[in-house]
């Protein structure tokens, strides 16, 4: 089962779209009102660990005509599918209760570098609240839900919000946003919009260690940081920040996600939200290469997994194959081949 959300009473209603851990959907009744049409795709297969614990949704048509909510959740642990499922359901109708009820974001028909940054600032202020809050919120319903165990089971979360021209980031873990933009020279070029939040980063490891948590790598996979607790070896997190996961939230791991701003420019041809299945073996400028070169923007995204899925049997041949999970939104109406950096 899928969602539906309603704009209006901002409940969700299931809806049977074949695949309950992927959705797009499309708002009727805001997108294509003026003969505006946004093409996106989303696609996810299952890698060789077991169930597939990736979620994903594309909702186009989300709170104004050309808006966009977008989120790849990539679980974990033994009910890290549940988890992922159960943020793509609520998280979005969280949001655009806070979103539709704040000011509208403006800026001037002038170029990026003159929007006035003092307006800029003090609403996205108000935008990174309604994240913070809401991915809070998601966070403590997940908890209160005590017939399921959660204490080791969790799910990253990289969501992107379009409303007109400004692009909301919100990044939770190791899953990541590449924007694909045009160059004065006519190529086009990655622009990683997160960081990858994993116990790796000097910043993340610190702020766990100041929490008690312990932080280091297994000796069979020196290259993976991972988080522990203070005097047991459990559970191994590979990421620093998670939804669920309650048995570390004392010792570092935190459910606030990192929110960043992005004003979209002509230039800014596509987006990519993937899960880090993805990330692991294609580099950023090989993602936005394969999406430059296929010809079906509707398609774009099962180019990005299948590609991932190719990469593993090279790379990776003896190794279980994670799940892979592609979200491709393309800003742009004409969405037609451009070359590649």
């Amino acid at each position: 089962m899928g969602i539906c959300i309603s704009t209006a009473s901002f409940e969700i209603h299931a809806i049977d779209y074949g695949h309950e851990n992927l959705v797009h959907y499309e708002d009727n009744n805001n997108n294509g009102a003026n003969g505006y049409q946004q093409i996106g795709s989303v696609y996810s297969q299952q890698g060789s660990k077991g169930l597939n614990q990736d979620s994903a949704i594309l909702y186009q048509g989300y709170g104004v005509e050309n808006g966009v909510f977008s989120g790849v959740f990539d679980g974990h642990g033994e009910n890290g599918q549940i988890v992922s499922k159960l943020v793509m359901n609520k998280l979005p109708s969280l949001l655009l209760k806070h979103i539709l009820s704040l000011p509208k974001i403006t800026s001037p028909k002038q170029k990026v570098k003159e929007v006035d940054e003092s307006v800029k600032n003090k609403n996205f202020n108000k935008w990174k609240e309604a994240c913070l809050s809401s991915f809070k919120v998601v966070d403590k319903d997940i908890k209160s839900l005590e017939k399921l165990d959660f204490s080791c089971s969790g799910t990253t979360a990289v969501v992107a919000i379009r409303q007109d021209d400004d692009l909301i980031i919100a990044n939770l873990g190791d899953s990541r946003a590449v924007l694909g933009r045009k160059t004065d020279e006519g190529t086009t070029e990655a622009v990683q919009l997160t960081t990858d939040l994993k116990p790796s980063l000097p910043s993340e490891a610190e702020r766990i260690r100041n929490c008690g948590g312990r932080v280091l790598a297994l000796e069979k996979e020196p290259h993976i940081q991972r988080v522990w607790l203070p005097n047991e070896d459990a559970p191994g997190l590979a990421m620093s920040r998670a939804f669920g996961d309650f048995m570390l939230k004392n010792y570092g791991i935190i459910s606030r996600p990192d929110v960043s701003y992005h004003h979209l420019s002509p230039n800014d041809q596509f987006l990519v939200l993937a899960s880090d299945g993805v990330w692991d073996v294609l580099s950023n400028d090989q993602v936005v290469s394969i999406v430059c070169s296929t010809n079906d923007g509707s398609a774009a995204a099962k180019a990005v997994v299948e590609a991932s899925i190719d990469a593993w049997k090279m790379k990776f041949p003896n190794s279980k194959r994670d799940d892979c999970t592609a979200i491709c939104l393309f800003f742009q109406q004409n969405v037609s081949p451009i070359n590649s950096t």
